[in-house]
């Protein structure tokens, strides 16, 4: 079966620079090995919808047309992948801009909220390239196409998961409605609050579903009695009481 655009499905790749270092792949092994594992992400194979940009337009073309199970590569030049290197976004600063007054070619920075890498040191005048690191590079993706994700329960999790990097969140599917339950760690994460909207978007669209209800759960906390404070107060103060007495009768 060819996937098509709108096609769920469970994609394992690599992505690698000309120069053959990897910069992102879904394998934890190989992550490991290259020094780019994360801890805080996802490995395995992501689930996204082919055609609904989750990934850059080069991948994203590659595979239509392509059987599941299928392995294949792909270079994919800059204007399809992190975009070109824009002239403007290299700036020129004065050395009093910086920690101690110190800059170097090759140097990290982050000056008024924007990140970039120094290029060049000339007296009190200092070049910062604020593009991408990825801008202008072309790069060379490996992938498999895992499987095709059916059901609408599969697919709603599969898309959380893409977006909040948790796996089989609790998700309920009736009626035309999917009914998502938020751990409390997301309610007042800034990035899911950005993208639930988006989630919900994409649910309805692709999933074909005309509500989506995202239903925040609070548990209650067991009441503690007085006195169980009273006695947990006492008990950490006995030392104090003992070595206080020890150090009376000395």
């Amino acid at each position: 079966m060819a996937i098509q655009k709108g096609d769920f499905i469970r994609l394992s790749y690599t992505g690698r620079f000309d120069n053959g270092r990897t910069f992102d792949t879904t394998d934890e092994e190989l992550a490991k090995a290259e020094g780019i594992f994360n801890t805080q992400g996802l490995y395995g194979g992501d689930v996204i919808i082919v055609g609904a940009g989750h990934t850059i337009a080069g991948l994203d073309e590659a595979l239509e047309g392509k059987e599941i199970g299928s392995t294949d590569s792909v270079e994919v030049p800059p204007e399809k992948g992190f975009g070109l290197s824009n002239p403007k976004l290299i700036k020129t600063l004065s050395i009093t801009k910086f920690e101690n007054k110190k800059a170097y070619p090759g140097m990290n920075v982050e000056i008024e909220g924007r990140r970039g890498v120094v290029t060049r040191v000339i007296g009190r005048k200092v070049s910062v390239d604020f593009n991408s690191p990825m801008a202008g590079k072309t790069v060379t993706y490996e992938f498999t196409i895992q499987e095709l994700v059916e059901g609408d329960l599969k697919k709603v999790q599969g898309l959380l998961s893409l977006y909040t990097g948790i796996r089989d969140m609790e998700v309920e599917v009736e009626d035309g409605i999917a009914m998502i339950s938020i751990p409390t760690n997301l309610t007042f994460n800034q990035r899911w609050l950005m993208v639930k909207n988006k989630i919900a978007n994409e649910i309805m669209k692709y999933v074909d579903l005309k509500e989506v209800q995202f239903i925040e759960k609070v548990a209650a906390e067991p009441e503690i009695s007085a006195e169980t404070i009273e006695a947990a107060v006492a008990e950490a103060a006995a030392p104090e009481t003992e070595e206080a007495e020890e150090a009376a009768e000395n």
